[in-house]
């Protein structure tokens, strides 16, 4: 059972948190964080892009966290991905804009609310009557997450939110008591304008506490609570309509019984992002001769679901489940469907049964009663065909009924294989089973029969090979669709994708099929009520659209999207995404213009907010808009034409408003858009983000289309899923009372880029309170001391490699935070930089550190940790530095002179010799026939033989794997063979060596074996600290002999008196240029 850490000792945190507090308030009080346009009268510039290159902006901002409660682990991962930008970017010289609202908009709110009300009336104010754990008799149905979609080509979320927030809590009062309310606060939250209430002052206190950059006077809360912002969606809606892309008619929906209406993503308890996926149904007859039936007056029909109508020509027979008990369900007069109750209730609301709604079964027949009847399907060229039994058949998916195409289908080809050699235990008559495979389509990659290859080359041999299955299933399928070619029916010869719409519509127009949706995969109401689709009139967004569909992937092309995950998300998003339902009826949220009944949905009124921000600050100063801001503006006045005027140049407007607060309102919105990046889960990816790209391409000017989607992966905590039930769960606040927030920052930072699941470990954000505590004494240290720090020239080389170092890594931390890769710029900017500092403290222990460069260091390390850890930062920069001003307003730092390569490649070698020497040293100690090499207890010499040259035979086996790498034959072991012939020994690890090293380092530095450095010299600098760097012999003398390679005299470095060399052996042959050969002996 996961559950987080528990810390013994607090008094390393408090120290940080006390600093935390300190800065904290210091910020606050100076308002570093409020964040304006320059104003007309600062310039007067009328042209924004003329405007931002004088005075730079950086405007990002993450989905505004849902108010059912407080932050968890999750958004504060999200969070941070904002923060550490907006930080990076105001040392940058940048206004950095973050602002921060907040969502109350649809079921979620007014449905928990209502289980709040009812509860109340049921159990009591105090909720004592509610029955205690033991007492309850039934295990709640956990919560499924989507299943996977049966079409490989869409994107989508891989783990709904249900997933993510269940919590042991079975009652609404229970999961409020988890967020850590009393009994007595609860009653409360039965009124749903109190949580609007409650929970945004935590989100802001809990922002605060962790450090945020957050413009506090811009946010707000959604729906007629804040009347301003009510006005601001009425505009974008009115506007979408004006321009064609708002239109009502029948469209399918998923759809709730229950409460009546359509259940879009943020109405649901689980199943976000499943959408409807349309079946296509052939009508398979079998005439009864029981139950009942009058035969002569009602026809039964098989309904078998399919979503690829074009394998219809190969069908082989029909398959039902024996452990599925269908019904009988009357379609239409004297028409009867063979059916499970959940398809014939997707239909009931699609307009094809006789009367909405009603799914009553006629009578119920378990499906091997159905097995052996004879069919005859549509299209198939085989005859006398049968119903199979087939016991991997899902009733959550399609009809329970499944048409088998053994060409295409890897399962339905292994199950015909099975059921044929297995016909007596299956209990079926081997003649019902027909083996005979129709090819329907050739493909250049499996044929014209993919299943039978595929299933042949997966080594498939069973139904139960359910993973080669699934594999086979997605190669077949892909393989098919793109790049299949029909080879048999009316349209033999046309390519897969073009004949398959023709050959749906032709079964439809002669009545032999029919279009049916049902959801991709379960989907629960917040009001508990499992979904289905529905055909409903209503008022849709027409996202797909083509010429707007053009318009959002113009948009994307000059989007960044930080990785080609993303980008390839959205592609697939935006090729299948269709309309989206805008109104329902329940909730809370904002009216529809033109129809009081209803309420716009939360992921049509959270599209475009980021522009409100902009303004917010002039309209009101608080999240409800009760209080005035900057104008003293009221809501009426602002109309769609005012909005218009500000976000889209209009001038014929009439208005009430000042044309000077009119004006301040247009720069600001235009000094900040476009939206430089967008930071949200990557779930949001299939909704929110694509939505957001069209309604602004819709809406706006295209130089204000955003810049920018940023992606995350989920969050994990300690390498599992976060769960209350484990007690695997930390909110926001809990984070940053545990560890105090710039560990927590720095955990979270270090938690993961890309947008795979990431993890925030307890372990990481513990050793940061370490890390940061010992630091903060060591400069404590220093700062008292600094007196007897060394000064005067800084010309050894220690002196001048850190320097170089320091330089190396401000500029690779650099790079990482303008590419947005915290946890690589965490590392180049706190863990390899204190490295370096140890590296240089314990190379100059004799001599010491010098104070400047000491200094450098304290002043480099506070600002390369300010975006990520800015109280620590802060403390560096002002109480350890003595600096005026704030590190938020400071520049980030940049190398303060070019980079010396060759001193980089020094230092690595004077730490990669020493490595060498203990190695060395490790091995000469080893016991060989009961006695080593050297006696420890007595002093030793140390010998290093440096080679100037490289052996002549490897010179040409360099020149061979250039050619192989240019010509990319680097695995043609044939080629490679003939080439070295009897050299085999010695040739082959060189060249594997070689291979190895083009892997991970650029082939520039592989082929070019020229040093960067004088070898020799660079060893006569360091020869002290060479000396020292055994960790049991006392070295007492070390010799170093240059020479080139295969000579037998050399150069002592020292005395520069020519040596003979009598080392034989690898310790000589291995030495080259950059790896001296290294012999240790006892003094004799």
């Amino acid at each position: 059972m996961s559950a987080t850490i528990k810390l013994e000792k607090t008094d390393r945190r408090d120290t940080l948190v006390e600093i935390e507090k300190k800065y904290q308030k210091y910020w606050a009080d100076n308002k570093f964080f409020e964040v304006d346009a320059p104003t007309i009268e600062e310039d007067p510039e009328d042209d924004a892009d003329k405007l931002r290159e004088k005075y730079p902006k950086y405007f990002s901002t993450m989905a505004y966290p849902y108010m059912n409660g407080v932050l968890h682990a999750g958004h504060s991962f999200t969070l941070s991905k904002v923060e550490f930008a907006t930080g990076f970017e105001r040392m940058e010289g940048k206004r950095a804009l973050f602002p921060l609202g907040f969502h109350c908009t649809g079921m979620p709110i007014k449905a928990a609310a209502d289980k709040i009300k009812r509860e109340v009336e049921q159990f009591g104010a105090d909720f004592a009557g509610a029955p205690a754990e033991d007492e309850e008799e039934e295990e709640p149905t956990p919560v499924k997450e989507a299943a996977k979609s049966e079409d490989p080509t869409k994107f989508k979320a891989k783990k709904s939110k249900a997933v993510a927030k269940q919590g042991r809590g079975k009652y609404q009062f229970e999961i409020m008591l988890q967020l850590g309310l009393s009994k007595e606060e609860v009653a409360a939250f039965a009124d749903p304008s109190h949580w609007l209430h409650f929970f945004p002052a935590l989100v802001e206190r809990d922002v605060n506490n962790f450090g945020g950059r957050v413009d506090w006077r811009r946010s707000f809360v959604t729906t007629p609570a804040n009347a301003y912002y009510d006005a601001f969606v009425r505009w974008q809606i009115n506007r979408l309509k004006d321009c064609g892309k708002i239109k009502f008619g029948e469209r399918y929906t998923i759809y709730s019984e229950k409460d009546g209406q359509a259940c879009l993503d943020h109405d649901r308890s689980s199943g976000e992002g499943v959408n409807p996926q349309e079946y296509f149904q052939p009508e398979a007859q079998k005439v009864f001769e029981e139950n009942n039936f009058d035969l002569s007056k009602n026809k039964v029909f098989l309904v078998a679901a399919t979503l690829r109508p074009e394998t219809m020509y190969g069908q082989s027979c029909c398959f039902v489940s024996p452990k599925i008990n269908y019904g009988v369900f009357k379609a239409a007069e004297g028409v009867y469907y063979i059916t499970t109750e959940r398809a014939f209730k997707n239909m009931s609301f699609q307009k094809l049964t006789p009367t909405r709604g009603d799914y009553t079964a006629a009578l119920h027949i378990n499906g091997s009663a159905l097995v052996g009847s004879k069919i005859s399907p549509p299209l198939s060229q085989l005859k006398n065909l049968r119903v199979l039994p087939m016991e991997t058949i899902l009733p959550n998916k399609g009809t329970g009924v499944v048409t088998c195409v053994p060409s295409d289908s890897p399962d339905d080809y292994i199950t015909v294989k099975d059921l044929s050699n297995k016909a007596e235990f299956y209990k079926i008559e081997k003649e019902w089973v027909n083996t005979e495979i129709v090819p329907i389509l050739k493909t250049e990659k499996f044929g014209d029969k993919s299943a039978e290859f595929l299933c042949k080359e997966l080594k498939i041999q069973s139904p139960k090979d359910t993973v080669q299955l699934a594999k086979a299933k997605e190669q077949a399928y892909k393989e098919g669709f793109y790049s299949g070619v029909m080879v048999i029916g009316k349209y033999s010869g046309e390519k897969v994708e073009d004949a398959k719409p023709k050959v749906k519509a032709d079964l439809i127009a002669s009545g032999e099929a029919f279009v049916y949706n049902e959801p991709e995969g379960q989907v629960v109401s917040r009001s508990g009520d499992e979904c289905c689709v529905s055909l409903e009139d209503q008022w849709y967004i027409d996202y797909g659209e083509e010429s707007w569909k053009n318009q959002a992937l113009e948009c994307l092309e000059h989007m960044e999207t930080f990785s080609k995950e993303t980008r390839h998300g959205f592609e697939g998003v935006l090729d299948w995404l269709k309309n989206w339902a805008l109104t329902r009826t329940y909730g809370l949220g904002t009216k529809c213009p033109w129809d009081d009944s209803q309420l716009i949905e939360s992921l049509s009124d959270s599209t475009i907010y980021m522009s409100y921000y902009t303004i917010a600050r002039f309209l009101h100063s608080d999240y409800y808009g009760s209080k005035p801001g900057k104008f003293s503006i009221k809501p009426e006045q602002m109309t769609d034409e005012v909005f218009d005027y500000i976000f889209t140049r209009r001038e014929d407007i009439k208005s009430d408003i000042p044309k000077q607060q009119l004006e301040a309102l247009r720069r600001e919105f235009e000094y900040f858009y476009p939206l430089d990046a967008r930071v949200s889960g990557k779930d949001l990816i299939p909704n929110h983000l694509t939505f957001f790209i069209y309604c602004h391409t819709a809406l706006f000017p295209k130089k204000f289309w955003p810049r920018g989607v940023r992606a995350n992966g989920h969050l994990m905590l300690n390498n599992a899923k976060m769960s209350k039930s484990t007690g695997n769960f930390l909110t926001l606040s809990q984070i940053v009372e545990k560890f105090g927030a710039d560990a927590s920052r720095i955990a979270l930072a270090d938690a993961g880029d890309t947008v795979e699941d990431a993890n925030f470990d307890e372990a990481n954000a513990n050793a940061a309170i370490l890390r940061l505590t010992t630091l903060k004494e060591w400069c404590e240290e220093i700062k008292a001391t600094q007196d007897t720090l060394r000064t005067g020239s800084k010309d050894s080389f220690f002196d001048k490699a850190f320097d170089n170092e320091m330089n190396h890594l401000v500029e690779q931390a650099y790079e990482q935070y303008s590419a947005t890769n915290y946890k690589a710029a965490l590392k180049y900017g706190l863990f390899d930089f204190q490295t370096s500092r140890d590296y240089y403290r314990d190379s100059v222990s004799g001599a010491g550190m010098h104070k400047d460069l000491v200094f450098k260091y304290i002043e480099n390390q506070a600002l390369l940790l300010a975006p990520v850890a800015p109280h620590f930062a802060e403390f560096l920069y002002k109480d350890i530095l003595g600096k005026d001003g704030s590190v938020q307003n400071a520049k980030f730092p940049r190398a303060s002179e070019p980079v010396s390569q060759g001193l980089l490649d020094s230092l690595e070698y004077v730490k990669e010799l020493a490595r060498a020497v203990r190695e060395a040293e490790s091995t000469v100690l080893k016991s060989k026939k009961g006695k080593a090499e050297v006696d420890a207890s007595k002093p030793a010499n140390l010998t290093l033989l440096v080679s100037t040259s490289f052996p002549d035979w490897q010179e040409q086996y360099i020149d061979f794997v250039r050619q192989l790498f240019e010509s990319n034959s680097l695995n043609d072991n044939k080629l490679i063979k003939e080439k070295v012939g009897k050299d085999m020994k010695r040739a082959m690890p060189f060249i594997q060596f070689l291979k190895q090293r083009l892997v991970k380092e650029d082939p520039k530095t592989v082929f070019n074996r020229e040093l960067t450095f004088n070898e020799g010299e660079l060893v006569k600098q360091v020869l002290s600290n060479i000396q020292k760097s055994t960790t049991t012999l006392k070295i007492e003398n070390l010799k170093v002999v240059t020479f080139p390679h295969g000579e037998k005299k050399g150069t002592d470095i020292t005395t520069g008196e020519e040596v003979e060399i009598t080392a034989t052996g690898k310790v000589v042959d291995a030495a080259v240029p950059g790896q001296p050969g290294i012999l240790i002996k006892n003094v004799e």
